[in-house]
């Protein structure tokens, strides 16, 4: 399916199926001489069954690569498939419902609803579709991550920790075919980020999920099993099997880089930063 070079490529799929993939992938906000290009004619695979962070300095276009793959922001240029559907030549009804059937969100601020219960968060996504989960499936997710004795809570009688895991479990409930985690970990201290991060490691290995995590922290990228780096609208970079240490030192190698630039830099990092 992919030849040597797409696989030795950057963002090349090292083997395996292909959960999405972008061709030429560019994304401009503005027009004329203040435009900004986020990305850059991107070419990615994701593979399927695996743990994907995406890295780069800020401004890089790490959260503007996972919306246009998530189709949450359309793209100036290129194209995306999930599995096997093109999703830039989708109307919005078809893409409201392909995110909703086929893709699980987390983000950062965990978007629960204060007036439901843990339980009926979980499953919100599922009711709004007027579809049944899998209760076999529903509560392997509840049991692997530990919210079988929170599930009448709601999210103001919870730690972050817990109303991430929520989270977790509302973009696991329906089975989706990917999972995109956007600074998961961010608002959470170091002992429930760490417990959330394995949490998606175990959604990986025991539950066959796809999952493509966007972070700033090298700890964090550490628990996945490939790095994507970004660097003005491009993939540069990537790693398989990463340690916390090796993913810290290319991040130093970005500011050496960046840092010859001079002041030329912070005016376009100051405008994707609002993107990113």
């Amino acid at each position: 399916m992919y030849t040597s070079a797409e696989k030795d490529a950057p963002g090349g799929a090292s083997g395996g199926g292909i959960a999405a993939r972008a061709r030429g992938l560019t994304k401009a906000y503005g027009s004329g001489e203040t435009a900004v290009l986020a990305l850059d004619s991107v070419d990615v695979d994701i593979a399927r069954g695996r743990f994907t962070a995406v890295m780069g300095p800020s401004g890089s276009g790490k959260s503007t690569l996972m919306h246009c793959l998530a189709g949450l922001d359309t793209v100036s240029a290129g194209q995306v498939w999930l599995g096997d559907t093109e999703i830039t030549g989708l109307k919005d009804r078809e893409l409201t419902r392909l995110r909703r059937d086929r893709i699980g969100f987390m983000f950062q601020s965990f978007n629960l609803i204060p007036t439901l219960n843990a339980a009926e968060n979980i499953t919100l996504p599922m009711d709004i579709a007027g579809a049944k989960p899998d209760r076999q499936w529903l509560d392997q997710v509840i049991d692997t991550l530990g919210l079988r004795g929170r599930l009448t809570h709601r999210p103001a009688q919870l730690s972050g920790g817990q109303q991430q895991r929520v989270a977790c479990a509302r973009a696991l409930a329906s089975r989706p075919e990917l999972i995109f985690a956007d600074e998961p970990t961010g608002n959470l201290d170091s002992r429930a980020g760490l417990e959330v991060l394995g949490f998606l490691r175990s959604a990986v290995d025991d539950l066959g999920q796809t999952v493509v995590m966007v972070t700033h922290d090298p700890g964090a990228a550490a628990h996945s099993d490939l790095v994507l780096f970004l660097a003005d609208g491009r993939i540069v970079d990537r790693m398989e099997r990463p340690t916390a240490e090796a993913v810290l030192e290319r991040m130093k190698a970005f500011d050496v880089v960046r840092g010859r630039l001079g002041d030329d830099a912070p005016a376009q990092d100051d405008a994707l930063a609002q993107e990113d």
